[in-house]
């Protein structure tokens, strides 16, 4: 079991260091993000994502550390978080932190204890690999990381083929999108691809596009969204991109709009809430659990 050390200064040069990676630019220089909590971590552990090092709040989290005989803390693990021994056992630098510290590498106030850093970025198109028989998700412009979070739990929980993040102005790899996610951005098939790239991945794989727009010609209900389906999202602000529709026009792929009725003020819906009615839409469709 490998040593490890206890850290009392939030200026300390790693705790500087992990703060960064809350920075875009951070990560994508160094590959690297903070996983918060011990249900995402374990998840993150058991999808097989590198895990560097983890610290631990001294104070708000005693169950997971105690003193050896050589005076180092180590982690016990508990029964909630059978992946925190393993990673101990693979060599996963353990090291526990002051409150101090702790906070200002996690999540606001949702504090559990710990946080990790994890080498972990979404996967190029080419190389994703999804179920040919179900839909999967494609979001365009997807700016809030909570909403990129709750369309991946959408995802997972409807049993879809994965995600398409689609000249995403938030990546996957952002902690508040994990977070957000419970974890499912490491279990659910992710990529990230510009429009261009996905119309084309669209086109290969003679996926049908549906597209839900507040002016879209069928209900939402009355679309085929079951089998080799791509359903797009556009962003809130603006919708979904010229190019699908001159793609369309172009014979490129097949693409019908679906609108969902709307019997407030407001014309459509978050955009989290909209992925999760045509997601169930197409569970019912195929007529099984997901």
């Amino acid at each position: 079991m490998i040593p490890h050390d206890t850290i009392t200064s939030a200026a300390n040069p790693r705790v500087r260091e992990a703060a960064r990676l809350r920075d875009a630019d951070a990560r994508r220089e160094t590959g690297l993000t903070l996983i918060d909590g011990r249900r995402e971590l374990a998840r993150a552990t058991a999808a097989g994502v590198a895990i560097e090092e983890v610290f631990v709040d001294v104070d708000s989290a005693p169950d997971l550390l105690h003193e050896d005989a050589t005076g180092f803390a180590v982690t016990r693990g508990t029964p909630d978080d059978p992946n925190l021994a393993s990673l101990v056992a693979s060599g996963t630098r353990i090291t526990g932190l002051s409150r101090k510290a702790f906070e200002r590498i996690a999540f606001g106030s949702r504090n559990e204890g710990l946080v990790g850093i994890a080498r972990y970025q979404a996967q190029p198109l080419a190389s994703l690999a999804v179920a040919t028989d179900r839909p999967v998700l494609m979001i365009e412009g997807v700016e809030k990381p909570g909403n990129l979070g709750a369309i991946m739990r959408t995802a997972d929980a409807a049993g879809l083929a994965g995600v398409i993040v689609c000249d995403g102005r938030t990546d996957p790899a952002n902690p508040a999108v994990i977070r957000a996610s419970l974890g499912t951005v490491f279990t659910v098939p992710l990529a990230m691809a510009s429009a261009a790239e996905t119309i084309d991945w669209c086109r290969k794989h003679t996926r049908r596009v549906v597209a839900a727009m507040p002016t879209g010609t069928i209900l939402w209900h009355e679309a085929q969204l079951a089998g080799p389906t791509a359903i797009l999202l556009g962003s809130e602000a603006h919708g979904i991109s010229p190019a699908w529709q001159q793609a369309a026009s172009a014979g490129t792929i097949h693409l019908d709009s679906v609108r969902v009725t709307m019997a407030g003020i407001a014309d459509s819906l978050n955009v989290s809430a909209t992925a999760a009615v045509l997601a169930y839409e197409s569970v019912r469709q195929r007529g099984s659990q997901p």
